[in-house]
């Protein structure tokens, strides 16, 4: 099978919600493709590695900076682009960050709700907004990508709160690309489905065994749950020239959950 060999040297790249999981392995392939890599987040130190992101780019020989992001605060967020002018300006906005709450719609609380969409709604929004206004401001169109969710199109059990957001998400992303698009901006998203990550207390093993053991309420045809690593490509593709002519897309990276 062949490989692509991306280069975004001389390309700076934000990514929110960079210090673990599909965020921090994105960030560490754009930092190898030779990008200029601002990880904003609210922690710096990942939770199963031992290397925070921007300092292990550096280490690999790039060059990466990172900056604490409340991606639900309008002004760390507008901050956050503000550290990527100090590299020339955003290129690639990749908003990322996330939370997640259990809870059917007879029992999710009120607080739990809120938490959810200030991050994975509001925080989506600010961050489209914000680098849209820089690259306007600048005058040099780039792309931005949304994490979206198979959530964003399929609902499932006990996820009213995160469906409700990754739909949102969804419809952020295709507004933006309507709206921007005379000026040369794209804006697309990455739907992940069942990935192992440390997105919650010990779900990335037990996405594993769960795939490995047949035992998902809905099967993975291709017999695994994804990894970090199966995912990111999928933000380097539509970050480049090979994705000039796409735009307003939800690119699914899920095994093929969504047509088994």
């Amino acid at each position: 099978m062949g490989t692509l060999d991306p280069d975004f040297e001389g390309e700076t790249v934000v990514i929110t919600g960079g210090t673990s999981g599909i965020g921090r392995e994105t960030a560490l392939q754009f930092g190898e493709a030779g990008a200029t890599v601002v990880v904003g987040d609210v922690e710096r130190e990942p939770k199963l590695a031992e290397t925070p992101t921007a300092e292990a780019i550096r280490e690999a020989g790039g060059d990466a900076a990172f900056v604490e992001t409340d991606v639900s605060d309008r002004g760390a967020v507008e901050d956050l682009v503000a550290a990527a002018r100090e590299h020339g300006g955003v290129d690639v906005m990749i908003n990322n960050a996330g939370v997640y709450r259990d809870g059917a719609v007879t029992d999710l609380t009120e607080a739990d709700l809120s938490a959810v969409l200030s991050v994975n709604v509001e925080g989506v929004f600010n961050g489209v907004q914000a680098a849209a206004i820089d690259m306007l401001d600048r005058g040099d169109p780039g792309a931005i990508i949304n994490t979206a969710s198979i959530s964003s199109a399929f609902a499932q059990h006990g996820q009213t709160a995160y469906d409700a957001s990754k739909g949102a998400v969804k419809m952020i992303t295709r507004t933006a690309a309507l709206e921007l698009a005379g000026e040369g901006i794209r804006v697309n998203a990455v739907a992940p489905g069942q990935i192992a990550t440390e997105f919650t207390e010990g779900l990335a093993e037990r996405q594993r065994e769960l795939a490995r053991e047949g035992e998902h309420l809905k099967p993975v045809p291709l017999g695994r749950a994804g990894e970090p690593e199966d995912v990111a490509g999928a933000y380097l593709f539509l970050a480049s020239e090979a994705a000039a002519y796409v735009t307003g897309e939800l690119l699914f990276v899920d095994g093929g959950w969504q047509v088994g």
